[in-house]
């Protein structure tokens, strides 16, 4: 028996059979344009959003009294970030600066210390020069006064007054001599206690530039113009020098992207290629490149725990080289891309080079 088919049966039919035409068709455009797409690009889709994310890190230890921006805030260079309690800081400044007051004023007594000795030092020279004229005078009185003894033209008493007189002259140029020389020691002992106090204060100086230095580490500012990130401080919070305070993105330097080709697509790819960027993120928008250096090993060279080939279990596996490519554009435009953004990177080949 014939079967007979209504009017809805051959409009579901033929609507069914345009479907598959367009779906046939469809898919073959894709396949198409895929395949161009492979034929005149190297191509991967593991890459990511590069740019350079530093901590914010606290060289003083001590309490946080201010906490200066919010998660995702824009901020200039020397825009202060967050502000420590200084007070202690500031004591050390001051004890410091006192122990230098200190050791300074115990240098100029040192100084006229030194200036007494050498006064009286020269007055005893000047002392040793007449006590020794004195000796000389007495020492030729007293051989006369023997050689008129001898003649019995003088007394005896007369000759030992003379004795008596060369041994006291002689006695006070010797006293004037170690008193000479006790000074000179004198003044070198106060020299050289001198040195020990000058390298005290440049000691001291020095401690108290790096006291002031600590003062100023108090307050934390941005280091160059950039986004902040996450932020893990509250006001209140203890800290310790070196601790990890928030994250900054430093916006005065390139974006990059890392793309990790095959090691079987890198052969026509070259420093200064153009490349063309699409983001998961933003499908439709186009972004350029510029290759800027090729890694000199591959991605699992630079792992923790490297491959070993030799173990005898030696499986061959397609390698991956990271390439690095510059982000081309205005400032604003490629804001659009965060770090660590998945994108897709496109790198003609064939490309000819002068």
């Amino acid at each position: 028996m014939k079967k007979k088919y209504t009017v809805t049966d051959r409009i579901i039919t033929k609507i069914t059979g345009w479907i598959a035409v367009l779906t046939i068709l469809g898919l073959a455009i894709w396949g198409g344009v895929t395949l161009y797409g492979y034929y005149k690009f190297e191509q991967t889709n593991d890459a990511q959003v590069q740019e350079y994310v530093n901590p914010v890190i606290s060289r003083a230890g001590g309490f946080i009294v201010a906490v200066k921006f919010e998660e995702n805030q824009p901020v200039k260079k020397g825009d202060t970030l967050l502000i420590i309690d200084n007070r202690e800081y500031k004591l050390q400044v001051a004890q410091t600066a006192a122990a230098i007051q200190k050791s300074e004023a115990q240098l100029q007594v040192l100084e006229s210390n030194i200036y007494t000795l050498e006064r009286n030092a020269d007055a005893v020279k000047a002392q040793i020069k007449a006590n020794e004229a004195k000796v000389l005078k007495q020492k030729l009185d007293y051989e006369r006064y023997t050689a008129l003894y001898k003649e019995e033209s003088a007394t005896k008493q007369k000759l030992e007054d003379m004795q008596a007189a060369l041994d006291i002259s002689t006695s006070d140029y010797q006293t004037s001599q170690e008193s000479f020389n006790a000074a000179v020691s004198k003044i070198s002992a106060i020299r050289a206690e001198k040195s020990v106090v000058m390298a005290e204060i440049t000691r001291l100086k020095a401690l108290l530039a790096r006291n002031k230095l600590d003062v100023d580490y108090t307050v934390i500012t941005a280091s160059y113009d950039g986004r902040m990130g996450r932020r893990t401080v509250e006001v209140g919070q203890m800290i310790d020098a070196g601790e990890v305070l928030a994250f900054i993105v430093n916006n005065e330097t390139d974006k990059w992207v890392v793309a990790n080709f095959k090691e079987t697509q890198i052969e026509q790819m070259h420093i200064g290629d153009t490349v063309k960027i699409l983001a998961d993120a933003f499908p439709n928008k186009e972004f350029k490149g510029t290759i800027i250096s090729l890694s000199p090993a591959t991605g699992s060279s630079f792992s923790l725990l490297p491959p070993d080939n030799s173990t005898g279990n030696y499986v061959k596996i397609v390698q991956r080289v990271p390439v690095r490519i510059r982000v081309d554009g205005d400032r604003k435009e490629i804001d659009v891309l965060k770090v660590g953004m998945n994108v897709n990177v496109y790198s003609p080949k064939k490309q000819h080079h002068g």
